[in-house]
Parts: structure tokens; sequence; C-alpha cells
């Protein structure tokens, strides 16, 4: 723009002092007394104004600014303009099921004795044996212990967490495993005889798991976890927007599939029993296939996942550890807040993209007007006032342009 306006100078200098400035009644007698060198400063003056890049400037962070507070009035929180423009271009969304699709605080809901120990005997010493885990299934054991007026005394003498597998616990001088069918065959223990029951506790979409005690398969414990209301609401949002929308969880494959379908997620995009360790693999392996991916979870096993994600979504109901790794936090854990962060964060770039076309088509407009000012009767000398105007008027749309966006909440329910 300097070098434009340094060529408007010299070009009506030339201009002036050779020819006069025609349509003016400008003579060279007019240019030698200084009227041309008047007009040349005045037009090149008007050609910096009306460029002046004020509107360029305010285009990205006025839009970034009123969508990013959008967001956080909707209890959506973003970061950054760098995650609000990562997360507008997903095209899968991987849902972590526990906390993220359920509410992640199962209850109690089955407890099956295979052997001659009693069911009260055979909770007190699973509760007992899970009672020093913060997993959400342990809770949810001991918890319905308590409930049912079972004491539980003192911590197991040793316990080994396996992850993704279950627990070994040494406990009263018996050796008690609790976890999935692949943890008893790890040990060389048969559980074949609890096969029916276990198939017909994990169609109902209840996590079911086997207590083996001293080598032998003695019971099994069934937890269930409260799908979020919304959660299938969310998910057709979400389909609504030609997103593909995939579920990631450790639970066996059948208990996974009934959850998925309580909230119609298709089968073929259901992986389960997948290790916490293997989340992020799953996220790249996705990746790999083209996807721009989102990942959403609530727990610090999700972390890793978070991170290798295109965009990771936290809920804020879930643990500092993965609020910290994510690009966007839903400060109420409520699913259907992914579709409208989706939805704001394509917004906030439309309005980006309208600014800037608004900010280059002033000038576009502009420039010309007032390199060619000298020879419109209006302007002339008072080019670069209109100028300023003008260069003002183009920040005021720009401005006006992004605090549409305040509306997003109102248009989306509309």
């Amino acid at each position: 723009m300097l070098v434009i306006a340094a060529l408007t100078f010299v070009a009506w200098a030339i201009i002036g002092h050779t020819i006069g400035i025609p349509g003016t009644g400008m003579s060279m007698m007019d240019a030698s007394s200084g009227n041309a060198w008047i007009t040349a400063i005045v037009a090149a003056v008007a050609v910096l104004v009306v460029a002046c890049p004020c509107a360029l400037g305010l285009a990205t962070p006025t839009a970034i600014m009123v969508g990013t507070g959008k967001g956080a009035e909707q209890g959506i929180l973003i970061k950054g303009g760098e995650s609000l423009e990562r997360i507008q271009a997903v095209r899968a969304v991987l849902l972590d099921k526990t906390g993220t699709i359920t509410k992640g605080k199962p209850e109690l809901t089955d407890l099956v004795a295979l052997a001659d120990l009693p069911e009260n005997e055979l909770l007190r010493l699973a509760a007992r044996a899970e009672q020093g885990s913060e997993h959400p299934l342990a809770a949810a054991i001991v918890e319905g212990a308590r409930a049912r007026g079972l004491a539980l005394s003192n911590y197991p003498e040793q316990v080994t967490a396996l992850a993704g597998r279950g627990l070994q616990a040494v406990l009263e001088g018996h050796t008690i495993l609790i976890g999935t069918r692949s943890l008893l065959r790890e040990h060389n223990i048969e559980s074949a005889g609890a096969e029916e029951q276990l198939t017909q506790l994990e169609a109902q979409g209840k996590t079911a798991m086997l207590i083996a005690v001293d080598g032998k398969c003695t019971g099994i414990v069934a937890v269930a976890d409260t799908i979020k209301a919304g959660s299938r609401e969310a998910v057709r949002q979400l389909h609504a927007q030609g997103l593909q929308v995939w579920m990631i969880t450790g639970d066996n494959r059948r208990t996974a599939l009934a959850i998925a379908e309580k909230v119609g997620i298709p089968a073929e995009h259901v992986l389960a029993e997948v290790l916490p360790e293997e989340k992020s693999q799953q996220v790249k392996r996705l990746q790999e296939q083209g996807m721009i991916v989102a990942f959403a979870g609530d727990g610090i096993n999700d972390a890793p996942a978070l991170v290798q994600a295109d965009a990771g979504i936290a809920m804020g109901t879930g643990t500092d550890i993965a609020m910290e790794a994510s690009d966007i936090t839903l400060v109420k854990g409520n699913l259907q807040s992914i579709a409208s962060a989706l939805a704001l964060s394509q917004a906030t770039l439309r309005t980006i993209k309208q600014n800037l076309f608004w900010a280059f088509a002033y000038n576009v407009i502009l420039i010309p007007t007032a390199i060619l000012s000298p020879l419109i009767p209006f302007l002339k000398e008072q080019a670069p006032i209109f100028a300023a105007a003008a260069m003002a008027l183009s920040s005021v749309t720009v401005i006006s342009n992004s605090l549409r966006l305040r509306r997003f909440g109102r248009s989306c329910q509309g």
C-alpha cells in the first residue's frame, strides 16, 4: 500500500505538471503554482487512509473473542482460536463410554453365587478386595455391599491392579480374583459354568465380572451404568451434522453393543475390550484412515487419547488431567454440548471468512476510488475525510458482523 500511495503521488504530480488535471480545469500554470503537488499529496494520503488495515486486523480476533465468550456462556470452555479452528474440521467423534456416554457412576445390580459360598459372603470378600480402588466399578461393588449392611473392615493384605482386566487380592488367607474372562484364563481357572449367566447379564448392557476364590470360579457380580440424559439426542445431532460417531470402551463387546444400540451408534463403530493404554492407538488408527478425529473422555487414562486426537474434548465432571490435556472442556459434562461446540466452531470460522471478505472488499472498491479521487467532483480535496469515514465504517462492519455470533444459541434453538 505504501508503494501504491507513492506511485499515486508520482503519477498525479507528473500529470499535473505535463497536461494539467483533466476535468478539473487545472492548467499547467496552476501546476507550476503548486496546486499539482497538493492534488498529488491529497490523493496519496487518501490511498493510505482508506487502506488502513484496521478491519483486516480485527477480522479474526473479534470473531474468536465473541465465539469463545458465547461458548463459555453455554458451558463450553475453548482454549483459544487454534482449538476453535481444529474442531470445526472434525469428521469423526470417538466417545469414551464410561463417564461420557454414561454417568460414570455404576450401581450394583446382580450377584450370582456359583459355589457353596453364600451370596453375602461372596459380596463381602469382593467388596473388601475392591475397597482400596478408585475405579467406578469397584466403588459400585463397595457401595452395594454397604447398602446390604455388610461390614467391611481392614483393607486386603495385598492388591494388584491389572489394567483392563481386573484385580488380584490376598484377603483373610484367600487369593481373590475379580475381573474378566481373560483374567481367569491367565490363571488357568475354568469359567465355562458361568458363561450362560454372563451372556444374559451382558446382553442387558451390564458389566459383569467373574469372582474366583483360591483358584475356583465362585460367582458373578454385575453393575450397570446409567446412560446420561441427552446422550441419544447428542448422537442424533452429531449424525445430523454429517459426522461419524464411534464408541470406545474396555467392556466386552456384548455389553458395549447393548449400550451403543441404546444411544444409536452403529455396531461397526464400536471399539470394545480396549485396554486403557490402547485408546490413543485406536485414535491414531482412525486418523490413519484419513479421518479428522475428536475424542471425548473424562478419565486419567483418557489423557493420551485426548492429546493424540485432532481435537480433545473433556467432560467437566471428569479429572483435572483430562481437562488439561483437552482443547475443549464441557463444564456440565453434557454430551449434547459436543454438537453445540462443533456448530459454534463452524459459525465462528464462517464469520471470520465473512469479516476477511468485507475487509478486502472495502479495499478493492475504495483504493481505486482514492487513486482517482482528483477526478471525482465531490471528493477532490476532501478525499482523506471520506477515506477516514470509509475506513471507520469497514471496522464497524467487521465488529458488527462478529457480534452476530452472540445470537448463536438463539439461532440454534430456532
